[in-house]
């Protein structure tokens, strides 16, 4: 009896936190909060990785894939249930959904550096979460509804922590050790792109990296197009193409090898 009003809670919990982050997020750009859209503060903070505005519509996708869970972890679509990780999968969701309405309001009101912290939480959240899937012995319904949506928000969330750290650092004017923009922004391209195809390889995950192929081509996008950077960093470009590349050879690599297997 306790442990089903236990998943009963959780459950509303889910609910619950999941409308707070989509009203959060809705608000931020209906009101908007402090007097900017997220992209417009995206632009105030203008640098050689942040991506084109179409990239952003990934949310949405994020949002769709959520809501399926949310939805799933309310019993429908559900043949047999998975306590042992949806539980947990549940409670570590509560609290990244929480982090996320959390980290809008400070990046809205430009608190950067706690935006960077509360990032670096949620990260770790979807961490946590998407090494509970990777050791769970999944169905193919199961890894729909319960690995997919933390793979796709896993993705994102790696490129949009670094985006956000690279944020603050243009808002304090740090010099970068006297290395120029484009030089900082090619480093940053290849340590993303190692984190990425490192995490691909080891999670056998082709969602998180297809996920990286939409964001490196966001940043390629903006530095091709005559409203982006229109071709003004060709180092940066070729450093994004080779970034592509690999991330594509690494999915390749793994889907082959899940065939084999």
């Amino acid at each position: 009896m306790k442990q089903g009003k236990t998943s009963i809670l959780l459950r509303i919990a889910i609910v619950i936190t999941y409308a707070i982050m989509i009203t959060a997020n809705a608000l931020a750009n209906i009101i908007p909060l402090n007097g900017q859209t997220t992209g417009e503060l995206s632009d105030k903070y203008g640098n050689l990785f942040a991506p084109a505005g179409f990239t952003f519509s990934i949310w949405s996708l994020i949002y769709l894939l959520l809501l399926l869970h949310v939805i799933y972890q309310l019993d429908l679509f559900q043949k047999k249930k998975n306590p042992q990780l949806l539980s947990p999968v549940g409670i570590w969701f509560c609290i990244s959904s929480l982090l996320n309405a959390t980290w809008i309001f400070l990046w809205h009101y430009e608190y950067l550096l706690l935006s960077v912290i509360v990032m670096l939480f949620m990260l770790l959240t979807l961490i946590k979460i998407n090494t509970l899937t990777f050791h769970a012995s999944l169905t193919r319904r199961e890894s729909f509804f319960i690995k997919l949506p933390f793979s796709v928000y896993f993705g994102w969330i790696t490129i949009a922590t670094i985006a956000n750290i690279t944020a603050y650092l243009v808002s304090i004017e740090w010099d970068g050790f006297g290395l120029s923009d484009a030089t900082w922004t090619i480093v940053i391209l290849f340590v993303g792109a190692v984190i990425g195809i490192s995490t691909t390889i080891r999670r056998q995950d082709i969602a998180y990296a297809l996920v990286l192929i939409w964001a490196y081509y966001g940043i390629y996008s903006k530095h091709t197009s005559e409203s982006g950077f229109n071709g003004e960093y060709p180092s940066v470009i070729f450093s994004i193409l080779i970034c592509l590349a690999l991330i594509t050879l690494t999915i390749v690599f793994v889907a082959v090898k899940k065939l084999r297997n």
